[in-house]
């Protein structure tokens, strides 16, 4: 993180999609956010392909382990923050569910089943977001959604720092630059969002394929490794 990480809380100037937000959607990555948009889809058709029997074989056995719906959909706002309804795999009994994620998931969570905790520790439950590329909700790599509800202290995250909305001038993904980083997992404190914002605007003003495809292997090279994922 840069040693001015807390600065780039300062108020955006006229709101946070508006002068500052434009800075954010420069034109020279403008061609990009397309190309990426064909790629996006060519490369999340071929791993619904090549994932598929591991999908059916996910679903069989949520439903071998608990009672419920094999996924579970959750409203989280997109490009441009419109909202949009982000798909995972059921990974908590279905009672103990919160659709607003006001109740962030915790390491040794009781809510989580026990199919759910294995598919968690490698992010297995993230797969069926591949859908959610190919509708156009998302991208492949782009800034992690937050759930409506989240919430540091009873606060908002946008409430906490402004420029978090700018996080909207790019689809969210699946993985990100502040996942790559090691900043996943429970937001206990106002720095914690500080630190993947940080690294949140660092990846909007740098997009470009090269870095999509660093963050992507690093992904994949890391994900069973991953010791902030639970």
């Amino acid at each position: 993180m840069s040693d001015n990480a807390v600065g780039i809380c300062g108020r955006p100037e006229a709101g946070a999609l508006g002068l500052q937000g434009q800075r954010y959607m420069n034109y020279e990555h403008h061609g990009w956010d397309q190309t990426k948009r064909v790629l996006d889809i060519a490369v999340a058709a071929t791993l619904l392909v090549i994932m598929f029997p591991l999908l059916i074989a996910i679903a069989v056995g949520i439903k071998l382990d608990s009672e419920g719906s094999i996924l579970f959909g959750q409203t989280r706002r997109g490009l441009y923050g419109k909202p949009f309804k982000m798909y995972k795999f059921r990974t908590m009994f279905a009672k103990e569910q919160d659709d607003h994620a006001i109740q962030q998931s915790q390491r040794n969570d009781p809510r989580i089943t026990r199919f759910g905790s294995v598919l968690r520790k490698y992010s297995l439950d993230e797969l069926p977001q591949i859908f959610n590329v190919l509708r156009g909700d998302m991208s492949l790599v782009g800034p992690r959604p937050h759930a409506f509800g989240t919430n540091i202290n009873g606060h908002a995250l946008p409430e906490i720092c402004d420029l978090y909305l700018l996080r909207y001038t790019v689809r969210p993904g699946i993985t990100g630059w502040a996942q790559v980083n090691g900043h996943r997992g429970v937001l206990a404190e106002s720095h914690d969002l500080i630190w993947r914002l940080d690294y949140d605007l660092f990846y909007i003003q740098n997009r470009s394929m090269l870095l999509d495809i660093r963050i992507f292997a690093i992904t994949v090279l890391t994900v069973l490794r991953d010791r902030n994922a639970f």
